[in-house]
This record gives structure tokens, C-alpha cells and sequence, in this order.
């Protein structure tokens, strides 16, 4: 396997575990460096390479790939498997004339957006054997690629539903925290978890993919109308751009000032944010289906932007689909979950979502479901 992240990309460990499990040899080739998902790796002694490409584009890109290639040609696996679209360039370049299967796995999106981007992949997904989508929508969007049905399978990435569960946290974790971030016990807490991404030029118009000038734009209304709700927002800036961007949306809505919002930084678990959650915010341009699955396995219901994978994290009854970039639309739902938490109905919400996610979106099947595909493309090799 082979991804452009060391410091996140968690969800790729069950796959690799369910391949040792069938007995296969897996290592996974990352940047260098210590981070998050090499150390968690090397702690399951699961063989970890450093990337000799960086992923950058700079003048040294031919070197880098021709190092990859080399170390790939000694590795001599049956199967490549790789995970962002960064990475998968770099081991369709690095890999030409290999007798290597090559499996693409898109984690999300929002790069096919960019009507650049979907011009080259057009012909550059034709390397790949198969393109794994982690929701339906990639997967129609490279069908409108030409890449035919039976080379673009849909298995998502998944959650721990075990882990993810209203009783894992234990039943103090909603007030524990909520006492910690000075939060009311009593408020009505809506939550969004998510890094945050620059503005893009490529995609969006330059707009922030993660939507949350969406959300704060609408939760400026929606405060006036209920003074003793809160956001909590959770997650910093993504690379030095992102935290300036972050900074920019802080001062620009005033997030500090208003005793009505949070933002943390940083968490070493998000599973008691959603605890302490009433309802949780999706509110992405453009998304696989996110943290709305973690919320769900939570038992807590989400309100989801109808853009990339994210209606397919919720059903009808477990939460609302509104139109992207429409903070009118978004206050529309936040007010019904409100009502719902006034009537007492919010939590049967909650409820059925925890089910949808069990049913849909458990890693475990769904690590299953990407070993099935991977193996199907090793056996074509043998």
C-alpha cells in the first residue's frame, strides 16, 4: 500500500490488517518520518518504507519517481494498492511497463470537481486495473470517465462501530466535557469535526471545500433565534495554509468573541465531541461521507450537504440532506433538529442512524469487501 500521508489516513489500518489476516504480506510505503499512522503501523509490526518521492511538485518529481519505481521494482509486489489522488499519479507514473496490478482507492472526491483534474484523469484511471470508490457518487463520476462498471466496485473505508458507540465513551463523557470547553448542560450543542482545508482554485471557485463559512454564515441566524444553543467546531488547519485560513474565518465571524461557539484545535478523541453533541454538521462543497458516519455510529444525528458521498451517511429518518453553499437551506435544518430536540424526538434520530451506519458502513465488512477486490486482481496476475 502506498498513501502520500503518514499523519492521517487511519482508515486504511483494517484494510492492512485484513490482508495479514488472509495471510498476505502487506508493507506500507509512507513519507518519512515519524507520524501518526507510521508509528500506529510499526506498533502492529506491520513493515513500514519511506517514500523516497515526496509527493511535491518540484524539479526533483523525475528523480523522486524514478527512486519509487526502483524500490518497488525490489519490493516485487503482485499488487500495489494506493490511497489520494497524489499518490496514485505517483505509482501509475512510477510503475509503467511494471508487471505490477495497480488498485486505486479514492478516500474522496473532491478532485473530480476540477474540470482539469477530470480531463486527465480521463485517461490516466485506464492504468489502474481497478478504482475502488468509497461511495457511490466517485463511482459515477468515473463512470461519466468511461471507466466501465465492473472496474469501479463501491466499498467505503468505514468506522469501528464498536469503538464509535454511545457506550464506549462511558455515560459522564457528555457532561465531562462539556464541563471542560464551558459549555451549558442544558444547551443545544451542534458539532462539526473537520480539518480545515484551504481555499482550492481548482475546485469550488476557490471556495473552502469543508464548508464551514456555510455553516457559520447560517449559525450567525440560528444564534439570534435560539441564544442558548452553541457550536462546538472541531479542527485546526491543514498544512500552514489552512490554519491561516482558519484564523481568517475565526476573526471574520467573530468565533472568539461569541460565547455561543468553540473551536478546538485539536483532540486526542473526537468520540466525546460527538458524545456531547446533539446533532452533528456536514456541511462540505464537496466530501466522501465523512465525519457523518462517525456521528452516526455514535448515535447522533447529522445534517449533510447533498455534495459527493455525504447523503449516503444518512437515511431520511436519521438526519437532513441540504443543498450545498445555502446557509438558508442549512439554518432550515438546524432549526427542525432543534425542534426535534425540543420535542424529544431527536434522539430516535440518533438511534436509526447508529443502525444505518451498522448496516452500511462497519470497517470491518468493509475492510472484507476491499480484500475480496484486492485479491481478485492478485489471482488475475497468477
Amino acid at each position: 500500500m502506498l498513501v502520500k500521508t503518514n499523519a492521517g489516513g487511519m482508515w486504511l489500518l483494517p484494510q492492512v490488517e485484513e490482508l495479514r489476516h488472509r495471510g498476505h504480506e502487506v508493507a506500507v510505503v509512507l513519507p518519512p518520518g515519524s507520524g501518526r499512522l507510521s508509528d500506529e503501523l510499526e506498533r502492529r509490526g506491520i513493515e513500514v518504507l519511506a517514500s523516497p518521492y515526496d509527493f511535491t511538485m518540484d524539479r526533483y518529481v523525475p528523480i523522486g519517481l524514478l527512486r519509487l519505481r526502483a524500490l518497488l521494482r525490489r519490493l516485487r509486489p503482485d499488487v500495489v494498492q494506493y490511497h489520494l489522488i497524489a499518490s496514485a499519479y505517483a505509482v501509475r507514473l512510477a510503475t509503467l511497463g511494471l508487471p505490477v496490478h495497480r488498485v486505486h482507492m479514492v478516500a474522496g472526491p473532491a478532485y473530480l470537481e476540477s474540470r482539469l483534474v477530470r480531463s486527465v484523469e480521463r485517461m490516466m484511471w485506464r492504468l489502474d486495473d481497478v478504482v475502488i470508490c468509497s461511495c457511490r457518487y466517485a463511482s459515477v463520476r468515473y463512470g461519466e470517465l468511461g471507466c466501465p462498471p465492473q472496474r469501479r466496485p463501491v466499498a467505503v473505508y468505514g468506522v469501528d462501530t464498536d469503538a464509535f458507540s454511545p457506550d464506549a465513551t462511558g455515560p459522564d463523557q457528555r457532561a465531562k466535557l462539556r464541563a471542560e470547553l464551558g459549555i451549558d448542560q442544558a444547551a443545544f450543542l451542534a458539532v462539526m469535526v473537520s480539518h480545515v482545508y484551504p481555499p482550492m482554485r481548482l475546485v469550488r471557485s476557490g471556495r473552502g471545500v469543508k464548508g464551514h463559512e456555510v455553516l457559520l454564515a447560517a449559525w450567525r441566524t440560528f444564534r439570534r433565534r435560539h441564544p442558548e444553543a452553541h457550536l462546538l467546531l472541531v479542527g485546526g488547519g491543514w498544512t500552514g495554509a489552512g490554519e491561516d485560513y482558519r484564523r481568517q474565518l475565526s476573526d471574520q465571524f467573530d468565533v472568539t468573541g461569541d460565547p455561543g461557539m468553540t473551536w478546538v484545535e485539536s483532540v486526542p478523541d473526537v468520540r466525546p465531541c460527538y458524545a456531547a453533541a446533539d446533532v452533528s454538521v456536514s456541511p462540505s462543497l464537496c466530501d466522501g461521507p465523512g465525519s457523518a458516519v462517525e456521528a452516526g455510529s455514535m448515535g447522533v444525528p447529522s445534517i449533510v450537504s447533498a455534495a459527493g458521498g455525504l447523503p449516503e451517511a444518512v437515511t431520511e429518518r436519521s438526519g437532513w440532506v441540504v443543498p450545498p453553499a445555502d446557509p438558508t437551506a442549512l439554518l432550515g435544518a438546524l432549526d427542525a433538529a432543534y425542534q426535534g430536540w425540543v420535542a424529544g424526538t431527536l434522539a430516535l434520530r440518533g438511534r436509526l442512524a447508529r443502525r444505518h451506519v451498522q448496516a452500511s458502513f462497519d470497517d470491518l465488512r468493509a475492510a472484507a469487501e476491499v480484500a475480496d477486490i484486492v485479491e481478485d486482481v492478485a489471482a488475475r496476475r497468477r
